[in-house]
């Protein structure tokens, strides 16, 4: 159960267009983003910072950069955030074999050598107290440009926001991510627990 209730999709009419956008991508408006309305300026700056994040016109592939936010929020607990991040990897048109695999990326043959770097950036960016050595970001160099690195810290900091305030506020999970949770996450422990609606 949320500790906010989420405010009705029409409480600020301001943020009509926002939700507009949810909707294109994800098909529904987020219970995170309805109880943020609380705050309607929240909401508009989520949206900026999520608009440059997942902006089509990156360099990485998105349905990847996907997975690295879901690694990153395996990695802080959220069962929320894991559940969106696998959902959007998914629909950015993800193979179903490789994110049922990301956990195994290490050893699976479906990653490259630069995924599995990407993916251990991810979680030791997400780890706390923060994990990543020189070394790491030397090995990231080798396979990524600047540009690419920035965008992957982009996606690991977005989420922490996020895993913090969907957790915080035991956000209630919208019923789209817990049934591909459901199919394609459970073997891997994710499970909707307190964040069921």
């Amino acid at each position: 159960m949320a500790r906010i209730r989420p405010l009705p999709q029409n409480a600020n009419p301001e943020l009509e267009d926002t939700f507009q956008t949810y909707k294109k991508y994800l098909g529904y408006v987020p219970n995170s983003v309805l109880i943020m309305q609380h705050r309607p300026k929240l909401v508009k700056a989520l949206a900026q910072m999520a608009s440059a994040v997942w902006d089509p016109a990156s360099e990485v592939n998105l349905g990847f950069k996907r997975l690295v936010a879901y690694m990153a929020s395996r990695t802080h607990g959220c069962q929320y955030s894991m559940a969106h991040a696998a959902e959007a990897a998914h629909r950015a048109g993800m193979d179903d074999a490789k994110l049922e695999a990301v956990c195994d990326y290490r050893a699976s043959p479906l990653y490259t050598e630069a995924e599995r770097v990407a993916l251990d950036f991810a979680v030791a960016a997400a780890s706390q107290p923060n994990a990543v050595t020189d070394d790491l970001f030397d090995q990231m160099k080798r396979h990524w440009t600047e540009g690419q690195i920035v965008e992957f810290a982009g996606v690991v900091a977005l989420n922490g926001f996020l895993n913090r305030w969907s957790d915080t506020l035991a956000v209630p999970l919208e019923p789209e991510p817990i049934e591909f949770g459901e199919k394609h996450l459970t073997r891997h422990g994710w499970r909707v627990g307190k964040h069921r609606a």
